[in-house]
């Protein structure tokens, strides 16, 4: 009954995507094999506003079947390169925090009180999901982070989300807010310290159970996100241009200054940021450092070819941007927790 119930209706799913200073909100409605109809909305707020709401319940009325999700926005969230418990202590204190393993590889973990605080604020609607910015990576490159050693970048408007994997095995994540980009570039310097290199350089979250700390409970008995399985049958993502550098690469970079750059930009500020976290990844002992080579953009806000331009011609990387529609990325993670 249950089944036949649920075949008279369509699947709505509901994406929010908080930015600087607007909220976009993308939705889909779905048959069991297909999209039948898409429409995103952007609001100048960054919270549920009335507009927004009605907005919202104009596509959840029509169907008892609908998916409320948003992208995490917590400061103090990242990932880390262990699911052992015991081993979670050195590279961050969970206490306050909300984590859950990755594939049985890795950990990503957001603030426990932010997991509050947005269950509170969108409590008119409520949430089924929140997804980590990690597992957007994790997903949206899965192409190359399964069998390519390599630096993978997300932007967002007011975030930088960035990790190094080494065939499917995370060494490194961070997650940079841009409005604090100084305080953390100092955390940074602090938690390096003064080593003797020279170099200048996931995921669903069920709401129902925010305090528990071993694991995430299931959605109505849904398999967690940390088990996504079938990502092989989304459409193939078409490759990079190869892009081809004259310059030679070295066991140790130079630190440079980029020249000729009238004012401060924010992709001279995002470049900065790069720099500063990939040096802690290789001065900081804590991470397995690898040299990496080749950075993946996920780029969600369309940035000038500086940023580009920056990575390549100061730090010596092969750079490969591509674009991102975040609304529609985390509705596929949604889609895929729900299988």
């Amino acid at each position: 009954m249950a089944k036949l119930f649920e075949a008279l209706y369509h699947k709505v799913f509901v994406n929010i995507v908080v930015q600087r200073s607007q909220s976009i909100v993308y939705i889909e409605e779905c048959s069991k094999k297909a999209v039948l109809k898409s429409d995103s909305e952007t609001f100048n707020t960054t919270e549920l506003s009335n507009k927004m709401c009605e907005y919202i319940n104009s596509f959840t009325s029509e169907s008892p079947f609908h998916y409320i999700s948003i992208l995490d926005t917590s400061d103090a969230q990242g990932a880390i390169p262990t699911c052992s418990s015991k081993e979670m202590s050195r590279f961050n204190d969970m206490t306050s925090s909300k984590y859950i393993c990755h594939s049985n590889e890795w950990t990503y973990f957001t603030s426990k009180s932010n997991l509050d605080i947005i269950k509170y604020n969108y409590a008119d609607i409520g949430v089924d999901f929140i997804f980590s910015p990690f597992t957007v990576l994790a997903h949206f490159f899965k192409d190359k982070i399964d069998s390519t050693l390599a630096l993978y970048i997300l932007l967002e408007d007011n975030y930088i989300t960035i990790s190094v994997f080494d065939n499917s095995r995370l060494l490194y994540g961070d997650h940079i807010d841009m409005e604090h980009g100084d305080d953390h570039d100092e955390m940074l310097m602090d938690e390096s310290g003064d080593d003797d290199i020279d170099l200048d350089l996931d995921g669903s979250i069920d709401l129902d159970d925010v305090d528990a700390m071993d694991s995430m409970s299931d959605i109505e008995g849904l398999d967690d996100f940390g088990d996504i399985e079938d990502l092989d049958t989304l459409d193939d993502i078409d490759e990079f241009a190869e892009t081809e550098h004259e310059e030679d690469f070295s066991d140790k970079y130079e630190e440079t200054s980029v020249e000729d750059v009238s004012g401060f930009n924010e992709d001279y500020q995002r470049y900065s940021l790069i720099q500063s976290s990939i040096n802690r990844f290789y001065k900081d002992h804590k991470y397995e450092s690898k040299f990496v080579e080749n950075v993946y953009v996920a780029d969600a806000i369309s940035v000038s070819g500086d940023l580009k331009r920056y990575l390549e011609e100061e730090m010596f990387l092969n750079v490969f941007i591509r674009q991102l529609d975040l609304g529609a990325e985390v509705c596929e993670l949604a889609k895929a927790d729900l299988k």
